[in-house]
This record gives C-alpha cells, structure tokens and sequence, in this order.
C-alpha cells in the first residue's frame, strides 16, 4: 500500500436510529446533545468531528440520508438567526463562529437508499478518490486517557505501519454478539496485533473457537472500537459486494469486506488508550451524559 498522508475523514450518519425510537422519530440521533468538559451541550456529530480534525484531519464527509440533508447543513454550514446569535452569551458567540469555521471542511455525501453501514460507506468513494481515509461511527465518541486524542493515536499507528489500522478494545464474551471482534498475534503484547480474521458479532462458541488471543484471559476478547485508517482498496470490495448483491442480514456490511482487505493486504490492530462512549442504545447514551464530561 502506497504511504499517504491521511487527509480525510468519513462519518456514515444514515440510519434511521431504530434502537433510540421514538426520539429519533424527530431528532437524529448524531444530534443528540452530550455535555463536554467545559460544560457546553452540544450534538455528538460535533464531537466526532472535533475527533477527526484533533488528529490532523483536513476534510470530513458525512453520509446522510438525503431528507437529511438540510438539517445537517443547517447545523454544520448556516450560521444561527441574528436574533439568537445577538442573544448568546460571548463565548457562545465565539464557538458559533468556530462552528462556521469548521463546517467549511464538511462535505456532506447522500446516500440515496439505506442498504447498509457498507453501502454508506461505499458511497463516499468519488469523494475519498485514491486516499487512505480515516473511517468513524456516527454514534461513538471518545476519551483519551493520554495527551493523544484517540484518533491521533490510531493515524499514529497507522505512520509506523504504513497498512490499514482497525482500533480495538476488550470485551467481555457476554457482549461480543454485539461488536464486530478480531484475532491475531501479537506485535506488541497488549498494544499492537497483527490481524488475521475479522469477523461480526460472533456467538460466543464461534469466539472461543476462532477468535481466541494468546494472554488474553478465557472471557475475553479483542473487539473493534469504532475507528478504522482504511486504504482505498477497501471500496473495490465493497463495490463487489453490492455489484453481486452479497448481502448480510439483509444490508452490504463493511467487517466482511475489511476481513478481505486484512487477507490482501495485512492489517493491524491497535488497542487504544482510551474510552469509547455509544451514543446508539438508551443505556449508553444515558452512562455517556453521566461520564463523558469527567473523563472528555
């Protein structure tokens, strides 16, 4: 894989939210409102895109649906009414221009069908073009417990190894049916894995079985923490994918395409240090209000 600076960021943001219903009948759910350490409310889109540009990220695209389109631009691109700008307080007002600032560096993609996190994803492949791109969920966001910000750390990795780079962390096998979960060997105990298979939400005897890592302990597993440094080549399998309507649970997914891009091109696992906070489900989001202002 040819060595490229990372410049640009995706955020798939189309689903419809279905675990967060009702409220998501009316708001969606990357516009949920999270509480940062300075005590600002702000949309969890917000969030993960101060992520990306914390990492050096120059361009973000986010896929929406395209109902969505307005709402999103609005938020990101459209400055607020004079009658309420004159009416925030002066720090308001300077994080409204920040804001205006920072939406010059969004593009905002369609995806005019929702067929799947993988069919999202594919639709960003015009505007990525030939780059190795930073990959994030629309419903994750994150806390470093060093002075790098977690997306840092991953871009890191991804100089040193110059391949594609999922980021990782433990879980237990009680929710491993939830994640998508990698195996490997070791590069660096507990910090850096070779990646050898990929796989979404296994049963906990299909883990045991396939997925085990040595000095992991027997109820633990190596799960994805919601960010990935993609190589390009990742949409030439995605386009196979939908172009042969290969789907799965009825939708185009990506982890079986980035298992492919692990067999063709090798790919590494790093374990961030860090917390990852799901805004996607009533329970964590409801644990993300309580604990993300201490630890963000």
């Amino acid at each position: 894989m040819h060595k490229n600076k990372v410049r640009k960021a995706v955020i798939p943001v189309a689903g419809f939210g279905t675990r967060l219903f009702p409220a998501t009948k009316v708001v969606k759910k990357e516009l949920f409102p999270i509480i940062d350490r300075d005590g600002r409310a702000k949309p969890v889109i917000i969030a993960i895109i101060e992520e990306a540009i914390s990492a050096g990220i120059a361009e973000v695209a986010i896929v929406v649906q395209p109902d969505d389109k307005e709402i999103f631009e609005d938020l990101l691109k459209n400055p607020p009414k004079k009658e309420l700008f004159d009416k925030l307080s002066p720090q308001n007002q300077e994080y409204s221009r920040y804001l205006e600032n920072l939406g010059t560096r969004i593009t905002i993609l369609l995806q005019e069908e929702q067929l799947g996190y993988g069919h999202a994803v594919f639709c960003a492949q015009d505007w990525v073009q030939n780059e190795p791109f930073l990959l994030m969920l629309g419903d994750h966001i994150y806390a470093s417990d060093i002075e790098k910000s977690c997306a840092s750390q991953v871009l890191d990795v991804y100089e040193q190894v110059n391949q594609s780079v999922v980021s990782l962390t433990t879980m237990p096998a009680e929710i491993i049916d939830k994640a998508g979960c990698v195996t490997g060997a070791w590069q660096e105990l507990n910090s850096i894995l070779k990646v050898t298979q990929l796989y979404e939400k296994p049963t906990i005897d299909y883990a045991q079985q396939h997925l085990r890592v040595e000095g992991m302990a027997e109820n633990e597993f190596l799960c994805i923490f919601g960010l990935y440094l993609l190589s390009p080549k990742i949409f030439d399998f995605l386009a196979e994918h939908i172009n042969q309507n290969l789907r799965e649970r009825g939708e185009f997914q990506l982890t079986s395409c980035l298992d492919r891009l692990c067999q063709e091109e090798g790919m590494t696992g790093y374990v961030v240090k860090g917390k990852c906070f799901d805004t996607g489900l009533p329970d964590t989001y409801r644990q993300t209000m309580i604990d993300f202002r201490s630890v963000s």
